[in-house]
């Protein structure tokens, strides 16, 4: 793994102790292992996956191949309360209200880490960069004051632990030398990583289709219209077979109008995006619609990067309740 920090901020190396792991998405499990791999999670890791993701391919996956000292526990409808100041604190989403408040309760641990969730993780140092508090909040979402409240409160204590150099924040993705300076400034120490442990794994899959086109949640999310969405996909399909990779919150409505597309078939939902695609047969190609899994997929195909075309979302596409500063957040996928 890159350290990005300056010399005299560096990221530092656990070699022993236990971390809690709290993921709620197949990316967080990945990038849990990423990071315990590149030795900064300590000795011993604890995952606990949020009840009701769908994890337990992604978990069978690292099971079989993950790095010493990574155990896997049952599934919680909350995340775990660490005992002992010894611990480490790893989570990947700080929007998650269920994981501000355990922020704001006072976490007993030596040093919280965030670990990737793509586009989301760019977003997050963005705020906690900010010069003005900044409320923790999905954009996507509408929050009432309450929530509000709360993202700000987490803004404040993120900023809290950046002080007492207690908070490290790992991602795969480009992170530009201003904000990097700014992180260093703050007290965030910060570690980019590009997929060192998968790339030794063995590729566990490959598809016969010529063109692997990448689902979306943005009509799940009423960000885009479904229209426009399904036409996009007739078009990619009338030019040959398409091997369809449904995004884990696509409804069952859209994706079976999705599977009446002629030419299309339907992949079942298992590990994530950047396990299964990581490698392509010749004459294979990449579609997808804006989304942390293009810069993604561009360190882990290397040279067939070039075989991955990101489709930019037509004005007309985005519903009206969709911000423009998310639209732009979503849009910079393209060229990260």
């Amino acid at each position: 793994m890159k350290l990005t920090q300056h010399d005299t901020h560096e990221v530092p190396r656990p070699r022993f102790g236990t971390a809690h792991v709290w993921v709620e998405s197949p990316l967080q499990l990945l990038s849990a292992v990423e990071t315990h791999a590149a030795g900064l999670l300590g000795t011993d890791i604890r995952i606990i996956p949020r009840q009701g993701m769908p994890l337990e391919a992604t978990t069978q996956a690292m099971l079989d191949h993950a790095p010493d000292g990574v155990h896997f526990e049952p599934a919680a409808r909350k995340p775990p309360q660490p005992k002992g100041a010894a611990d480490r604190y790893v989570t990947g989403d700080a929007y998650s209200g269920k994981i501000q408040r355990t922020l704001l309760a006072g976490v007993r641990a030596k040093e919280i880490v965030i670990i990737d969730d793509g586009m989301a993780t760019l977003a997050l140092i963005k705020q906690l960069i900010s010069d003005e508090p900044t409320p923790l909040v999905r954009a996507r979402t509408k929050n009432s004051a309450a929530r509000v409240a709360m993202g700000l409160a987490t803004w404040h204590r993120l900023r809290q632990l950046a002080r007492e150099g207690r908070l490290l924040i790992v991602s795969a993705l480009f992170v530009d030398p201003e904000s990097r300076q700014k992180m260093a400034d703050l007290g965030i120490k910060f570690a980019q990583h590009k997929f060192e442990w998968l790339a030794t794994q063995p590729v566990a899959e490959r598809f016969i289709e010529p063109t692997l086109l990448i689902g979306s949640a943005m009509v799940a999310d009423e960000l885009i219209h479904e229209q426009p969405y399904l036409r996009w996909i007739e078009e990619i399909a009338s030019e040959g077979p398409v091997a369809y990779f449904p995004h884990r919150r696509e409804t069952p409505e859209l994706l079976a109008k999705i599977s009446k597309i002629d030419q299309v078939v339907l992949k079942e939902h298992t590990v994530p995006i950047e396990m299964r695609l990581r490698a392509l047969r010749p004459g294979q190609e990449i579609r997808a619609l804006p989304s942390t899994v293009i810069p993604s997929l561009r360190l882990l195909l290397g040279s067939d990067a070039r075989f991955l075309f990101p489709q930019a979302v037509l004005d007309n596409w985005w519903t009206p309740g969709t911000p423009l500063e998310l639209r732009e957040h979503l849009s910079s996928s393209l060229k990260v």
